[in-house]
């Protein structure tokens, strides 16, 4: 698919997008790039190599007549896992999108029901897709933070091993997150950079507003990840809070029964002249006896506010 970049995106045959009147923007599969990619004039001195790398990342990468490199989408879901990742290359003509899943013709297309501009220009229309790319990531860090809300709420109610679970998975969801805007600020960079001008200088503001976005929301993630170490540090505490009760517990318990194993180890002995060791009334004394240290021990534990 051939585009445009007019006040919206025009599709159109690929010899109106190369007859370089007008900028534009192509979506095409590896097979056609391959087939086809001498027709753009990109790499002529050198060999583009658009692979996906092995691990999808976004990167951007400096040739000497044009910009190629990869664009990655990590699922907005509490998942590690990558959704898209597509290559790309750029020159001042126009940017073309090698892209066999479909995710960049999908993001072009949202661009071009939603966008709309009075100054229309490549430089916008790579704002525009990138702003795309990101356009529902505020609202995703927001129902995360909503989510280590509840489980905060969950974590204070004692209901620790299925929280911590919980927790385990945003953390690394965060932690993705994190080196994606991180690789997405190098790219926005690399564009402000320009170094082989092909862009006008009054339109590299929507790189530096892309960049200063991206910025905002790796803060966002930032304060997140912060708030997890808090809710694992709660977990932890509430654990040894737990663990304290039993062990107390343990000990009050340990404590009535001392004097009392005590007390069965005396006159377990069985020696000869033991006092009221023949006497009919020894046995339910001893048991009395028992009986009120166990009381007493309760009393004196409920008194310290031990029990």
């Amino acid at each position: 698919m051939f585009y445009l970049i007019k006040e919206t995106l025009v599709p159109c045959t690929a010899e109106e997008a190369l007859s370089g009147t007008v900028p534009f923007a192509a979506v095409l599969t590896r097979k056609e790039w391959l087939e086809s990619r001498r027709s753009f004039l990109m790499g002529d001195e050198i060999d583009i190599d658009l692979d996906i790398p092995a691990v999808p990342i976004t990167r951007a990468i400096v040739n000497f007549d044009s910009l190629t490199g990869s664009i990655a989408i990590p699922e907005m879901s509490y998942s590690a896992e990558i959704t898209g990742c597509f290559a790309f290359a750029l020159d001042e003509k126009g940017v073309v999108f090698i892209d066999d899943a479909g995710l960049a013709e999908a993001i072009i297309f949202e661009v071009s029901r939603n966008k709309k501009t009075q100054m229309p220009s490549l430089e916008r229309f790579l704002y525009d897709f990138l702003e795309q790319v990101i356009s529902q990531d505020l609202e995703m860090l927001e129902q995360m933070e909503q989510a280590l809300d509840r489980m905060e709420d969950d974590i204070l109610s004692d209901d620790t091993a299925e929280s911590l679970s919980k927790l385990n998975t945003v953390r690394g969801k965060l932690l993705d997150l994190h080196l994606h805007y991180g690789r997405l600020i190098d790219f926005g960079q690399e564009l402000q950079e320009n170094e082989n001008g092909f862009f006008a200088e009054d339109n590299l503001r929507y790189f530096r507003l892309f960049t200063q976005r991206v910025e905002r929301l790796r803060d966002s993630v930032s304060n997140l990840r912060d708030y997890t170490v808090q809710l694992r540090e709660l977990i932890q505490t509430r654990i040894d809070e737990k663990q304290n009760r039993i062990m107390t517990l343990l000990t009050v318990i340990t404590t009535i029964f001392t004097p009392l194993t005590l007390i069965t180890g005396w006159y377990g002995m069985n020696f000869k002249y033991m006092p009221s060791l023949e006497s009919r009334i020894s046995y339910p004394i001893v048991i009395v006896v028992c009986i009120t240290i166990v009381i007493g021990c309760i009393l004196w534990f409920k008194k310290k506010k031990w029990l």
